[in-house]
């Protein structure tokens, strides 16, 4: 069963890619759909979460706005968090990856906001990047409800380049041209992989 790690940085169309890639039916995990449900009441993340944020839960959720003001721009405050939060992600991961081995799935996708930054592309064997034109994405992000410049900025200050993504990517999927055309690319990735002897020329690989 291949295993391909679906990244992009903020606005890039990753969560449109992976959506193809579902409707293609590629079992799909959607890394941020887990933290979120993490977060919300009875979540196995909302406990240490106030220990170590304290005033951060509200009604028994986290409250996301209110935790990101906390950890934003505190880079030792970020990695409190991810200590918390990316060994329960991967647990669920784990869970999601064994029910679909059991399935006869010879393809899986892992759509994961970091996985360059938190080191997940080792632990893949396709990694695929979206990306579109700097401009549309800021304007994509700016329009998001209560999106500010300096929000923006500081999300892409802790994700790795677009550039150094795409340069590290198997496949690189453009969002620019609207949904068909990024179907037609997704289309080509999985019929590229499951090709008889196809193998990653990523570094290392």
């Amino acid at each position: 069963m291949r295993r391909l790690g679906l990244t992009g940085s903020i606005g890039m169309g990753k969560t449109t890619t992976a959506g193809l890639f579902a409707q293609a039916g590629v079992p799909t995990y959607d890394a941020d759909s887990a933290v979120h449900a993490l977060y919300r009441k009875g979540g196995a993340a909302v406990r240490p979460i106030e220990d170590a944020f304290p005033g951060v839960v509200v009604d028994g959720s986290v409250d996301r706005s209110l935790l990101s003001t906390r950890v934003l721009d505190d880079a030792a405050a970020m990695k409190r968090l991810e200590a918390i939060v990316h060994p329960l992600v991967g647990q669920d991961r784990l869970q999601f990856l064994q029910g679909a081995a059991a399935k006869g799935a010879d393809l899986v996708l892992l759509d994961v906001p970091l996985l360059f930054e938190t080191g997940g592309d080792r632990a893949v064997d396709v990694v695929v990047v979206a990306s579109c034109d700097p401009e549309q994405q800021r304007a994509r992000v700016l329009a998001r409800p209560g999106m500010t410049e300096e929000k923006f900025q500081a999300i892409l200050k802790r994700q790795t380049p677009d550039q150094e993504k795409r340069a590290s990517a198997d496949f690189v999927i453009d969002t620019s041209r609207g949904v068909e055309a990024a179907r037609r690319q997704v289309e080509t990735v999985i019929a590229a992989v499951r090709t008889p002897g196809w193998r990653s020329v990523r570094p290392g690989r």
